[in-house]
């Protein structure tokens, strides 16, 4: 599953560095558990655990539906989609003074991507003769 994996990497990056950030602000701050009261922190943390509550689901749905022969450059698109709503939305809600164009966008984009790619699923194991 080249084209899932690519991107899977693609995303693992950005997980880390959202991870990352996180660190740094703890680690500055001394806050060894919680928020610590930190308005930053806590949007660093809930953007690092909306990225883990999402992307690992499209991920597998995406490795799904390769392996289910959907075309590569449908699964570029997912992928490219997923890694852009990912950024949008972890910029949108990083800022304290929130940008919500860029949350909802990146949301929006990632429920788009989560939704077709199950279409592709069910698509793909409809042709495959999934039982039916």
């Amino acid at each position: 599953m080249p084209v899932t994996a690519l991107y899977a990497g693609l995303l693992a990056v950005l997980f880390v560095y959202l991870a990352a950030r996180v660190i740094q602000l703890r680690r500055e701050g001394r806050i060894a558990v919680g928020d610590g009261g930190n308005a930053l922190l806590l949007r660093r943390m809930r953007v690092h655990a909306n990225f883990a509550e999402y992307v690992p689901l499209a991920l597998i749905l995406m490795a799904l539906a390769e392996s289910l022969n959907t075309w590569a450059w449908l699964l570029h698109i997912f992928g490219v989609a997923l890694l852009a709503g990912r950024i949008s939305h972890a910029y949108g809600v990083s800022q304290l003074h929130e940008r919500y164009v860029f949350r909802t966008t990146g949301m929006a984009i990632t429920f788009t991507v989560i939704m077709t790619t199950a279409l592709a699923c069910i698509a793909g194991a409809w042709r495959a003769g999934a039982g039916f």
